[in-house]
C-alpha cells in the first residue's frame, strides 16, 4: 500500500447509542455500514435493566439492520441498586449480556435511574468479577458543588480508585474519557482497566461549544475540556497503547431537542467517524496505529476475536461530501462537523483483493 492507501481489519464501536423506534430505524444503517460490532448503551426510556429487556431491544435492533449488512449488537444492562445477580448470570449464560453500565444518577441523558449510593452495588460488582463480565462506567461525579470540568478527576479519586482497590479482579472500562487525569490513571492501572475515547473528544476542546456563542451541536457529556486534555487523549490513542480503544459515544438527538434553552447532550458522529479518525491519526503521523485503536484493542480487552473483514482506506484529492443533516420524521439530526475537510474514503474489500 502507498501512503495514500492502507487496509485495516473491520472496526468495532465499543460505545454506541442507537435509541429506539423511528430514531433507531433511521440511524442504524450508519453504524452497520462502518462497524462489525457495537456495545449498545442501555439508557433508553425505560432503561434496559433486565436480560428480558436486552433480548427485546436486541430483537428490535436486528429487525432494522439493512439487508446485506453484517452488524452485531453487543447488549448491556443498566446497573441499578435493584439489579439481581441471578439475572446477570442468566444474561451471560444466554450469550445476550456483554457488560453492565454504571451511570451515576443524573450524570447524563436518561440516567435518573442510575446508582445513587455505590455501597449498595458492591455485592453486584463482586459477582461480576466472579463471572468475569466487564463494568462500563460513566466516570463523573454529579455533586452540584463540583465544577463540571473537574467531575471526571474527582470520580477517579472518590469512586473509581476505591472501587478498584476493593475489587481488583473486576474488569472496568472507563467510558469516553476526556482528561489527562483519566489517561494517566488508565495507563498506570494494570491489566483490568481500559478506556474508550470518542472521535469528537479527539477533535474538539471546550472552545468549540463556548467561544463566540453557544453551539449546542458540540455539547456532550462528559463535556470537552481544555486543549491540554485533548492533546493528552491524542497522544494516548496514537501511541498504540492497547488500553485505549474507540467508543464513539455517537448519540443522536433531534435538532428540536438540541437547539433550545436546555439542549440535550450528545453528538452524532456515526456517519463520518472513520474519515475523521483517519484525519486525526494522519495529523499525528500515526496512521499505522489506527487499526489497533479501532479494530484490535477493544476485542482484546473484551476477550473476543478480531473481525475477519477488511476495510481499505484511500486518500482522495478532493474532499468527501457527507450529509449535514439526517431526516427523522418531521425533524432532523445534525451530523458532527469536525471543522475541517475530510479526504479519507474507505470501502470493504475481500481478502483476495489484498
Amino acid at each position: 500500500m502507498s501512503e495514500k492507501e492502507f487496509i485495516i481489519r473491520k472496526p468495532d464501536d465499543w460505545h454506541l447509542h442507537l435509541r429506539d423506534g423511528e430514531m433507531l430505524a433511521s440511524v442504524i444503517k450508519h453504524s452497520a455500514a462502518n462497524f462489525e460490532r457495537a456495545i449498545i448503551m442501555p439508557n433508553l426510556v425505560p432503561p434496559v435493566v433486565t436480560t428480558d429487556d436486552a433480548i427485546a431491544y436486541k430483537e428490535r435492533i436486528n429487525q432494522v439492520i439493512p439487508p446485506g449488512m453484517s452488524f452485531q449488537p453487543l447488549m448491556t444492562l443498566y446497573l441499578t441498586e435493584a439489579t439481581k445477580t441471578s439475572d446477570i448470570k442468566r444474561g451471560v449464560d444466554l450469550g445476550v449480556v456483554t457488560a453492565l453500565k454504571l451511570y451515576p444518577a443524573g450524570a447524563t441523558t436518561n440516567s435518573e435511574n442510575g446508582v445513587k449510593e455505590f455501597g449498595n452495588v458492591y455485592s453486584i460488582l463482586e459477582f461480576m468479577a466472579e463471572v468475569d463480565i466487564p463494568l462500563l462506567v460513566h466516570g463523573e461525579v454529579t455533586d452540584p458543588e463540583i465544577d463540571i470540568f473537574d467531575r471526571e478527576a474527582v470520580f477517579i479519586e472518590r469512586v473509581l480508585d476505591p472501587l478498584r482497590k476493593r475489587i481488583p479482579e473486576l474488569r472496568i472500562v472507563m467510558e469516553h474519557i476526556t482528561t489527562k487525569d483519566a489517561v494517566d490513571y488508565v495507563i498506570k492501572g494494570g491489566p483490568n482497566i481500559a478506556a474508550t475515547v470518542t472521535t469528537h473528544h479527539l477533535i474538539i476542546n471546550r472552545n468549540a461549544y463556548l467561544a463566540g456563542g453557544i453551539r449546542p451541536h458540540y455539547y456532550c457529556l462528559p463535556v470537552a475540556k481544555r486543549e491540554t486534555h485533548r492533546m493528552a487523549l491524542r497522544s494516548a490513542v496514537c501511541s498504540g497503547n492497547e488500553k485505549f480503544f474507540l467508543g464513539t459515544d455517537s448519540a443522536p438527538h433531534l435538532d428540536g431537542a438540541k437547539e433550545n434553552a436546555c439542549g440535550c447532550a450528545g453528538i452524532y458522529t456515526s456517519v463520518n467517524t472513520l474519515s475523521c479518525l483517519a484525519h486525526v491519526f494522519e495529523d499525528e503521523n500515526a496512521l499505522e496505529k489506527l487499526e489497533g485503536f479501532v479494530s484490535v484493542h477493544g476485542p482484546s480487552f473484551y476477550k473476543l476475536p478480531v473481525n475477519s473483514g477488511l476495510l481499505k482506506f484511500r486518500k482522495l484529492s478532493e474532499p468527501l461530501s457527507y450529509p449535514e443533516k439526517i431526516r427523522i420524521g418531521n425533524d432532523q439530526v445534525t451530523v458532527f462537523d469536525p471543522g475541517f475537510p475530510l479526504f479519507w474514503s474507505y470501502e470493504t474489500v475481500d481478502k483476495e483483493e489484498v
